[in-house]
């Protein structure tokens, strides 16, 4: 896609696995083992994602990502990245939202990922779902100084979308809205995603107008790629999908399904 001249691609590689995010389940741990802190095995498995065509990245400001990126930027392979920015490492199953606050520091994630090809900054979701607006606004702003494209995360699907549309926060604020949607609802805010949630959430976001990144697709490998890809095609106001990988193995078949859908 193209927004303000910038050429974006609409499959972007997520970080989940590399940062042991919570909502994994007993996989976090296999993830802290197999991933976390290793800069050469997550240049792999972003090496083995480009292979198979993926072009762009969602990342925080993480040490060892940074570096696996400039491990790959030597073997000029090069993703345009989506930085989130204010990542902490609070527990997702047990959200503190004063304590993200406390421990982010965003003036110094937009300047680390300002140096990188970064065209896209998205506030990130325990700052969001706080919904201190004012907050928000001020990251955002801060990114826009900066001459970037922002944007915002949300881990509540549904709430929060609700909450925009309230128009709690100035819109003209921000152009990406992530945010988790899948076929079984897994990590979204309701329990059942059946005709009439995917009603509700498509008037709403069609009515927010926002370029949508969707998140979470596999639901957290509870479905196959194939399946998973076959339902975002029938949501119509989606832009571009944030799919994570925890291996080369997992960015081949997960990858390979997608170009050949």
């Amino acid at each position: 896609m193209v927004f303000n001249g910038v050429s974006i691609p609409r499959a972007v590689l997520g970080f989940a696995p590399m940062t042991c995010e919570g909502y994994f389940g007993h996989r976090t741990r296999i993830y802290e083992l197999d991933l976390y802190n290793q800069p050469e095995k997550i240049a792999s498995v972003i090496r083995k994602s480009y292979q198979m065509g993926v072009r762009a990245m969602n990342l925080p400001n993480n040490q060892s990502i940074l570096d696996a990126l400039n491990i790959l930027k030597e073997e000029s392979i090069n993703m345009k990245l989506i930085g989130t920015i204010g990542h902490t490492d609070v527990n997702y199953l047990m959200p503190d939202f004063n304590k993200a606050r406390e421990e982010a520091d965003y003036i110094k994630d937009i300047q680390t990922l300002s140096d990188y090809d970064t065209p896209i900054m998205l506030v990130d979701d325990f700052l969001v779902d706080a919904y201190d607006w004012d907050y928000t606004s001020k990251i955002l702003e801060e990114i826009k100084d900066h001459g970037i494209m922002s944007g915002i995360i949300t881990s509540r699907t549904f709430n929060t979308t609700r909450e925009l549309l309230s128009e709690k926060l100035d819109l003209d604020l921000f152009d990406f809205y992530m945010l988790p949607i899948n076929k079984v609802a897994y990590t979204m805010d309701v329990d059942f995603f059946l005709d009439n949630e995917k009603e509700e959430l498509a008037s709403m976001l069609n009515e927010l107008d926002k370029n949508i990144i969707v998140s979470r697709l596999l639901a957290c490998g509870i479905q196959m790629p194939e399946e998973a890809f076959n339902f975002f095609k029938t949501l119509d106001y989606a832009d571009m999908a944030c799919v994570s990988v925890a291996s080369q193995t997992e960015a081949e078949q997960t990858f390979g399904t997608l170009k050949n859908l």
